[in-house]
């Protein structure tokens, strides 16, 4: 392989996608839907909305096709189709004005963790799900998906500082909110 090429693992079964082989399109929706999936939760904090981006990134991957360049692996770009999905579904809610509390992922029940960095994680990944919409996405942009504050701009039609802002401003309420957490316990 030459120096500075991009070999994608994929490339193969991409090429059949792009032959119009539905098995190859399921394979590709088997390898990358799970993931996708987490990504669209992360940003959307609803799962049925997650379900619906992950059916519409999915299709709109398949039927575009033809403008995925391999420059990057196809999980990179399907990744990037996930995220615009997943934002301009959110864009949508606020637009419909539908009150926060009849959106946000359901009550976790409460279980018994063998291990304290896991109930930690949990304890993070609830609070996370509690923060604003607006600094939900770009906390999870940046920390989560590793976005820098350049692309999250650019995926939220934002400027730079805008996004390190919010980013400032997320933190600062997750900091909130675990340390009120952590004072109910």
């Amino acid at each position: 392989m030459e120096k500075g090429t991009f070999q994608d693992v994929n490339a193969k079964v991409v090429q059949r996608c792009r032959e119009g082989d539905n098995r190859a399109q399921y394979e590709l929706y088997k390898l990358y839907s799970k993931a996708m999936f987490n990504v669209s939760m992360r940003i959307t904090n609803d799962y049925a909305e997650s379900e619906d981006v992950l059916q519409e990134a999915f299709i709109s991957a398949f039927k575009n096709l033809h403008s995925y360049k391999a420059e990057a692996s196809f999980g990179s770009w399907l990744k990037r189709i996930v995220i615009n999905a997943s934002v301009n579904a959110v864009r949508k809610r606020r637009s419909e004005l539908v009150p926060l509390e009849d959106r946000i992922a359901g009550d976790i029940p409460d279980e018994e963790y063998d291990d304290d960095a896991e109930w930690q994680v949990e304890q993070v990944r609830r609070a996370i799900q509690r923060l604003p919409d607006g600094y939900r996405v770009v906390l999870s942009l940046y920390l989560l998906e590793g976005l820098d504050h350049a692309e999250i701009g650019d995926v939220l039609g934002i400027s730079e500082s805008t996004s390190k802002s919010q980013y400032s401003r997320a933190r600062k309420k997750l900091l909130e909110i675990m340390k009120d957490t952590h004072s109910m316990a």
